[in-house]
């Protein structure tokens, strides 16, 4: 497929670096000329700094949107409207009401389809020949968290009853400059940098969140937007799901507990600095006692991009929703500003 990513900064190479053989990157963009350049000399492809040229002078398949926040409704929907097949990383826009018209837009593509978008159920599949969107939730494809997801499927811990999570790092020196510090360019912090991971793996394995409380609390880094957050979830299969996002955690840490009926299921670390991805399986014993636990290790490189990019050329090809869709973005945006507001008016939130 002939591909094109508006973004060319960290993101946007992980992106590149994931197309499978007989994908052709066709062109790249970035408003800043320096890092276009440099992004179009190490992957061979020309480069842009308005996107909207881009669109109008490459014929490409896939459009990969990798830029900051602000910009994400006007890009994937601009590339929507030229009838291309997008995949716009994390999150679906700043807010819900972004996530929304970004929805909206991709609904128009589907006569059969009524505009007022049904929040308590699934859309239907796309129509055939119209754009497929999906939202970068590539941390359902890392190999602990898709193997805890096949055994969870499969009754290995019984009927899922709580979730307990954890997500952070401890930043960087200039942080409090950088665009994700700005309420403006990100519409919040950790929340929504690193939570909205976490929002998207409670959802898929928990379903559909239905209560929130929440609190989201600048502790360290002076900034307009929330260096923590932490929340409870209640979901619509009555499991229970708390977490904390933090930029203040100083070691990088990702921990992610669910817990059933006969075991529990823990995978811990992402690879690099946050250590190597494994997932512990502990099989309640009926007498009690310490479970019987096995240990998985996936010591391996990255592979969560690949797979995720896979996963969505599947979609586009056999024209079915994306694993982490665009629906699937528009709900943890939800959840992120019923977080938001539950802070605010300090009481549970119901969706």
């Amino acid at each position: 497929m002939n591909v094109a990513i508006i973004g060319c900064g960290l993101i946007g190479n992980k992106r590149a670096l994931a197309l499978s053989n007989g994908d052709n990157l066709v062109a790249c963009c970035d408003v800043d000329e320096i890092i276009a350049k440099r992004f179009s000399e190490k992957f061979g492809c020309p480069y842009f700094t308005k996107y909207r040229e881009l669109f109008s002078e490459i014929e490409c398949d896939i459009i990969i949107v990798a830029v900051i926040n602000k910009y994400i409704k006007e890009v994937v929907i601009d590339a929507l409207n030229f009838g291309k097949h997008v995949l716009a990383e994390k999150p679906l826009g700043r807010n819900f009401e972004e996530a929304f018209e970004i929805i909206q837009a991709l609904k128009s593509f589907n006569p059969s389809t009524n505009q007022q978008i049904n929040l308590s159920t699934s859309p239907p599949l796309t129509a055939k020949n119209s754009p497929i969107l999906k939202t970068g939730f590539n941390h359902r494809f890392h190999p602990a968290i898709w193997k805890a997801k096949e055994m969870i499927d499969k009754g290995k811990i019984g009927k899922v009853f709580s979730i307990r999570a954890r997500y952070g790092h401890g930043g960087r020196p200039g942080m409090e400059s950088e665009w994700r510090a700005s309420k403006e360019l990100c519409g919040g912090g950790e929340l929504l940098d690193q939570g909205v991971h976490i929002i998207d793996l409670i959802r898929w394995f928990g379903g559909e969140v239905k209560e929130v409380y929440g609190k989201a609390e600048t502790k360290f880094w002076n900034m307009k937007v929330e260096d923590n957050a932490f929340a409870i979830l209640k979901t619509e299969n009555d499991v229970t799901a708390s977490f904390n996002v933090s930029w203040t955690n100083w070691k990088n840490i990702f921990s992610f507990e669910i817990f059933g009926a006969d075991g529990f299921l823990k995978i811990e670390g992402l690879g690099g600095s946050y250590g190597i991805e494994t997932l512990e399986f502990g099989k309640r014993k009926k007498e009690g006692g310490r479970p019987d636990i096995e240990v998985y290790e996936f010591p391996e490189e990255d592979i969560s991009w690949k797979e995720e990019w896979k996963e969505f050329k599947s979609a586009i090809k056999e024209n079915h929703e994306p694993i982490g869709s665009g629906y699937d973005g528009l709900k943890a945006n939800e959840v992120i500003d019923a977080i938001y507001l539950s802070n605010k008016e300090s009481r549970v939130v119901f969706l």
